[in-house]
């Protein structure tokens, strides 16, 4: 084995480290951030090497110079920031879903830090979003995302120029998280809008009585008891917005 094959070997273990690299890192499965930077590192070095030794992958035409080996880190980072961008986008139904029934609950003043982004998250939809996340981890979904890491190796081998990017696709995975994230508080929200018709309705009949005060703890009640009722019957379209990440990737890939 020359020295040129050895230095193709682990430029190929560097690409595949950036693509995987990038969906662990930015995406709310795998919350990372917290983890020290060593360990982060040696963890997608590994699982990209496992995966490349297992799959028998090809080692990369070697690059000319400099400036063609980052366009190829560039590409692969861009690969799997589109695979991160699916997650987020399904995830972020269960935010945006949360986030309106907040809004209607009165919960909208209170926001929790959420630790894997650093960023503000609404109160319902961070529970709603860890709730997600543990049916996903159950289904052994993690599984699946390591087969869509080796079918895009087998796609889209590292090195290899990818073809022009599917808008349509990304338009449609970003309207997931709009649609989903509605149908998945659509029963509360739809429970709360009646008690605002029937707080309206009883405030122009008895102005005597304060609804703000009575009607933000009903509110409260009402909301979290059908939010609570309808998680039994969200199989089915937690089913739909998992699918909606591996089908996003093989239209990207495809």
């Amino acid at each position: 084995m020359d020295i040129r094959f050895d230095t193709a070997i682990l430029i190929t273990l560097l690409l595949v480290s950036i693509r995987f690299g990038a969906v662990l890192l930015f995406s709310p499965l795998f919350a990372l951030g917290k983890a020290p930077v060593q360990f982060r590192v040696l963890f997608v070095l590994a699982l990209a090497f496992i995966i490349i030794l297992g799959l028998n992958t090809k080692p990369v035409v070697m690059p000319s110079g400099l400036g063609e080996l980052t366009s190829m880190a560039i590409q692969e980072l861009l690969i799997g920031g589109m695979f991160a961008f699916g997650i987020f986008a399904a995830f972020g139904a269960f935010l945006f879903g949360g986030q309106l029934l907040d809004f209607q609950m009165g919960f909208g003043v209170a926001n929790l830090i959420d630790p894997a982004s650093n960023a503000q998250s609404p109160l319902t939809g961070t529970l709603l979003n860890l709730m997600a996340v543990m049916a996903f981890f159950m289904i052994n979904g993690h599984h699946m995302i390591l087969r869509g890491f080796a079918y895009s190796l087998e796609k889209m081998p590292p090195g290899v120029p990818m073809g022009d990017i599917n808008l349509s696709a990304l338009v449609s995975q970003f309207g997931v998280m709009f649609i989903y994230g509605l149908a998945i508080v659509a029963p509360a929200v739809i429970a709360l809008l009646l008690i605002d018709v029937g707080m309206a309705v009883a405030a122009r009949t008895m102005p005597q009585v304060n609804m703000f005060i009575v009607g933000i703890p009903l509110k409260i009640f009402v909301g979290l008891t059908v939010l609570a009722i309808s998680i039994n019957y969200m199989s089915p379209l937690l089913e739909k917005v998992y699918a909606s990440i591996f089908h996003f990737w093989q239209q990207v890939l495809e």
